[in-house]
């Protein structure tokens, strides 16, 4: 790792109160050790993650601070959640919701859920750093809209700061709202190459479409490195997505 690093890890987690059989959240829960002993991130985003899976990775991550977690929230409630090392300083949490009404629960006409963003404004060593993580719905007209309001966030009070955005977007890196974050107003670009690299694989360890969990950036930072990381921990996998992850520099 270089001087300067930051390296940054999405998860779609599966939530925990799916109906998964062999491979329920109880029996591959206890695999994140292990993966976080192996990576350590400065940052890990996680989405669809229950209120009881956020008690048991703040255990794991007991040297992290977290944000994303609504209280009080339903038992079937899905979290954004970040993890960040706590030598960084967390100067302002934001979470709203992908729909006409953000600070209000609610989800966009032909959005399936009431989908959330993320947001975590970070002094990293004296540098500020914003860190999205987000969940996108399934049709692509739901996604462009959720895409527009994401950057229509940024612009209040984000702007001119180096921001890493994360996430399950649900859609491949040629939809249009890829294009919406790496045209021309979003300003974005890709830790990864088109057309990408599968990262559903519905707990058989082998990707079964397009790369749907992305890792962007934009302002101030040079990637070094991303992957998907597609090995198993403690012989089975951490959940139906494989762990995305990327390395940056601040310039």
């Amino acid at each position: 790792m270089t001087e300067n690093s930051i390296v940054t890890i999405s998860l779609n987690l599966r939530f925990g109160l799916a109906d998964d059989k062999e491979h329920s959240w109880d029996l591959r829960k206890e695999r994140h050790h292990e993966f976080f002993e192996k990576y350590r991130p400065d940052f890990i985003v996680f989405q669809e993650a229950n209120t009881f899976q956020a008690e048991f990775l703040k255990e794991i991550y007991k040297d992290y601070g977290c944000i994303g977690v609504r209280e009080p929230a339903p038992e079937y409630w899905q979290h954004l959640l970040i993890f960040f090392k706590k030598d960084y300083l967390l100067i302002k949490e934001d979470r709203f919701f992908l729909s006409v009404t953000p600070d209000i629960p609610s989800r966009q006409p032909g959005s399936k859920w009431p989908r959330q963003c993320t947001i975590g404004t970070f002094d990293v060593h004296g540098k500020m750093l914003i860190v999205v993580n987000t969940h996108f719905d399934f049709t692509s007209p739901v996604q462009e809209k959720s895409a527009q309001i994401i950057l229509g966030r940024l612009k209040e009070g984000y702007e001119g700061h180096p921001v890493i955005l994360m996430g399950d977007f649900n859609a491949n890196m040629e939809s249009p709202c890829h294009d919406a974050f790496t045209g021309g107003r979003g300003g974005f670009k890709s830790a990864f190459k088109k057309p990408g690299q599968g990262t559903f694989h519905g707990f058989t360890g082998r990707a079964t479409g397009d790369q749907i969990d992305w890792i962007m950036h934009r302002g101030g930072l040079t990637l070094e490195e991303s992957l998907v990381i597609e090995e198993s921990c403690s012989g089975g996998c951490l959940s139906d997505h494989f762990p995305i992850l990327a390395r940056f520099r601040f310039q």
